[in-house]
């Protein structure tokens, strides 16, 4: 089973990839998204696997560096937690306003999801 970090490191890799080298994009894709192993991305890439990994490790790093300045991952993960909490308040609302709710809902959702 995959840990945490490497699934937060699969959403940073979707939000902050385009700001990595194409090196270091490929190979955590590679090692996160694809789950090949430091030997099997060193075969496929021609460097050692030792490069393999300095170079994760360093794509890896810049991504946090990202996610620290830009915070773009909190703030969806905050949007959506909020969101949510609306749904739920939502219960004894009139149908009418529910629905009017629940398409602003969708929209504010629509918004992350371009």
């Amino acid at each position: 089973m995959r840990g945490q970090k490497d699934i937060n490191t699969s959403v940073l890799i979707d939000l902050y990839g385009t700001m990595l080298t194409q090196k270091q994009r490929s190979m955590l894709d590679m090692y996160f998204n694809l789950d090949y192993s430091l030997s099997e991305i060193a075969e496929n890439t021609g460097i050692s696997r030792q490069g393999v990994l300095d170079n994760i490790k360093h794509g890896e790093a810049k991504l946090l560096e990202l996610e620290a300045t830009l915070g773009i991952k909190y703030k969806y993960e905050k949007t959506e937690s909020e969101l949510d909490s609306i749904e739920k308040e939502l219960s004894g609302a009139p149908e009418k306003l529910k629905a009017r709710i629940l398409c602003c809902i969708s929209k504010i959702r629509a918004v992350w999801e371009d």
